[in-house]
């Protein structure tokens, strides 16, 4: 599939700009789109044609019809999953209803190929075993996880009776650089600020909950990967390795060189105790590189994090 045209929705957040910058890389024109209520004007790399709209928008939608794109990179979403469950309509009406004009764009705008930002963790819920793979049970428990399958869903729709080719990724728990520190999610970057600042980070629970911890650059070089695949395809993008809060914490000490034990809170209700995907069909299948270690990712991230702090 020869790639002229890529649109990132979501592309000045963490992830869609460092997607930006890599389809940037590779010579091909990258249309953003964002609403802004989590992006950054300084993430937005100044060659991508950047459009300040909502996914849910007639506006979105006739730029997605009209500006023959080749590939939708859909990362534009409500990712806070105590929202979705404190207001599940508004969460629906983001990712479900959002993506869907999108996609009734792209099937009128001729897009050849949707990548999409899914979930691994809370896609599969409580896991029957570790790491999960693609085939393990979908079993979400929150109305963010839902909305992700549903998705999942129509684009098997839209492919099945459009020929709209599509990847699903499933991320596991994406950190690195550029990371926002101030919301839910993200528990590298909001551990990084907070010890910056001399100030004891809080752990929710015992700690020993672990999650699957996947550097910023390996979904890229996954997304990456997935552009031209024909058909339907689904790809879980993480290490396969479960990290517990405790561990993560103790290595991100060691990366900016301090002491300073964390305090504890009650834990979250209804937080998985544990989770981590299996990324072996990516990496034989789309032939990507082993993901970073977490001590090299946790020491590049931290270094980002430490130079932000000192030039603020």
């Amino acid at each position: 599939m020869t790639i002229k045209t890529v649109c990132i929705t979501g592309g000045a957040g963490f992830i869609g700009s460092h997607l930006a910058d890599a389809f940037l890389a590779e010579g091909h024109r990258v249309l953003v789109i964002d609403d802004m209520s989590g992006g950054r004007q300084e993430n937005l790399p100044t060659d991508a044609e950047f459009h300040q709209l909502d996914i849910r928008s007639s506006e979105a939608a006739k730029l997605i019809e009209s500006a023959r794109i080749d590939v939708l990179v859909h990362h534009a979403a409500q990712m806070d999953v105590r929202r979705s469950v404190a207001d599940p309509m508004f969460d629906a009406d983001v990712n479900v209803v959002g993506s869907l004009n999108l996609f009734e764009a792209a099937r009128r705008g001729g897009v050849r190929q949707v990548l999409f930002a899914s979930t691994g963790g809370a896609i599969y819920g409580e896991q029957d075993r570790y790491p999960a793979d693609e085939q393990h049970p979908q079993q979400p428990v929150s109305p963010y996880g839902v909305s992700k399958l549903a998705v999942e869903r129509y684009l098997f729709y839209y492919h099945t009776n459009y020929g709209l080719d599509a990847c699903c990724l499933r991320y596991a728990n994406v950190y690195g650089e550029r990371q926002n520190p101030h919301g839910e999610a993200g528990v590298v970057a909001i551990f990084l600020n907070r010890l910056l600042a001399g100030t004891a980070p809080t752990i929710n629970g015992d700690g020993l909950q672990t999650r699957d911890y996947v550097h910023v650059s390996d979904v890229v070089r996954a997304n990456l990967a997935a552009v031209g695949q024909e058909g339907f395809r689904i790809y879980n993008v993480g290490t396969g390795i479960e990290t517990s809060v405790v561990a993560l914490y103790d290595e991100l000490q060691k990366a900016l060189d301090v002491d300073l034990p964390p305090e504890f809170g009650p834990a979250k209700p209804g937080e998985q105790s544990r989770s981590s995907i299996d990324p072996t069909q990516l990496l034989k299948k789309l032939a990507v590189e082993p993901p970073m270690q977490l001590s090299k990712g946790f020491r590049r991230t931290a270094a980002w994090f430490e130079q932000r702090h000192r030039s603020a």
